[in-house]
């Protein structure tokens, strides 16, 4: 009798063990879901990340403009990016020569009259954008239904 008082149990059985990797189971069935796209978050943070980079680039060309003695149309300089074409208000124009080269967003986003849409696999999404003023030099909130 004292023999199996003194046996003690070592490791887990195969039905404990086949519980836990069931019940583990059940919960990445539930959480994977909200992990799997994060892509679209990872778009719009991109995109208000791009208005904000384009609202400093084109305050910074409008002053470098206003420095340079405010000519009607005069391209800019700025460290990292020449040749910056400005409207007659003294702000990037609304294309990539303007608010791209301004900016630097080229590589990564389709500037076209304006409309600055997010690149995703070479091709702008066609709504995940936002639009530049080249009159002031503002941005709005955009379309990011496609995000």
């Amino acid at each position: 009798m004292k023999a199996m008082n003194m046996k003690k149990k070592a490791g887990f059985t195969l039905i404990e063990l086949v519980m836990v990797i069931v019940i583990l189971g059940i919960l990445a069935a539930f959480a994977l879901p909200r992990f799997a796209d994060l892509g679209g978050d990872a778009r719009l943070a991109t995109l208000d990340g791009a208005r904000g980079t384009v609202k400093s680039a084109a305050a910074i060309a409008h002053s470098r403009w206003l420095a340079d003695g405010s000519v009607d149309s005069q391209a800019v300089d700025l460290e990292g990016a020449t040749g910056i074409t400005m409207t007659a208000n003294g702000y990037p124009t609304e294309d990539d020569p303007g608010i791209g080269v301004a900016a630097q967003i080229s590589d990564d986003f389709d500037v076209t009259t304006g409309m600055i849409s997010v690149l995703d696999g070479g091709t702008a999404r066609t709504n995940c954008n936002f639009t530049y003023d080249g009159t002031d030099g503002s941005t709005d909130d955009g379309d990011v239904s496609d995000c």
